[in-house]
């Protein structure tokens, strides 16, 4: 799983947005054939997947591993663990049941948000702009179908921003064959962690001028 953009700056807790990054499982796959697993629990559910709620800085840096001593606690999202291992599955080798990945996520990032956001008010979080943002639907609504056919990507970007209000940046990757593939959807969020914003700054692009949406 990819790190967030830019440089780090280790226990600082100060943040101006949240990046909210959704991946398509079929995009990480293709371009990860042979590191590519399914959690324990099985094929997870052709839809994005949540990679994590990112604290930022405006000028392109972030904060991370805020806070060691308060490192991950599994009993602290125990009632979330079904929702989780649906809407933010891992599928890094080996095959894991997710709380290594849940783990790294809160202890990287989700420490730099604890002035706003407790360990399970963070997974929550995530958990509610998944859900808010819809993106699968969003981009069915406007013709676009994770059926291995390519789109423009200005076009991927308008329908997503009129589904949810809020203009997106698109992570592409690429296949075995050398096709940049729609990977990671970046949305930006307030520092409360509940309201999508404009984004004060992008990553840099990496696509091209017509992506393929890889089925899954």
């Amino acid at each position: 799983m990819l790190g967030c953009c830019g440089l780090c700056r280790s226990n600082d807790k100060d943040f101006d947005f949240f990046y909210f990054v959704q991946q398509w499982p079929g995009a990480y796959c293709d371009a990860n054939k042979h590191h590519c697993c399914y959690p324990k629990s099985g094929k997870p559910a052709a839809d994005f997947g949540i990679h994590g709620l990112w604290p930022n800085y405006e000028d392109g840096s972030y904060p991370s591993n805020c806070d060691t001593d308060n490192s991950f606690d599994e009993s602290e999202i125990q009632d979330l663990e079904g929702k989780l291992i649906r809407e933010w599955p891992s599928l890094s080798c080996p095959s894991s049941d997710g709380l290594k990945f849940w783990s790294h996520e809160w202890n990287k990032h989700g420490t730099c948000s604890e002035s706003f956001l407790n360990q399970r008010g963070y997974f929550q979080a995530a958990l509610n702009l998944k859900e808010k943002t819809n993106l699968l639907q969003t981009l069915r609504d406007a013709g676009i179908e994770p059926n291995d056919e390519f789109y423009n990507l200005e076009d991927v970007k308008q329908a997503i921003q009129e589904g949810t209000g809020y203009e997106p940046w698109i992570e592409c990757n690429q296949d075995e064959e050398g096709n940049s593939q729609l990977y990671q959807v970046y949305m930006c969020v307030d520092t409360s962690g509940k309201n999508l914003i404009q984004c004060p700054v992008r990553p840099r692009g990496n696509c091209a001028s017509k992506i393929q949406f890889p089925s899954f």
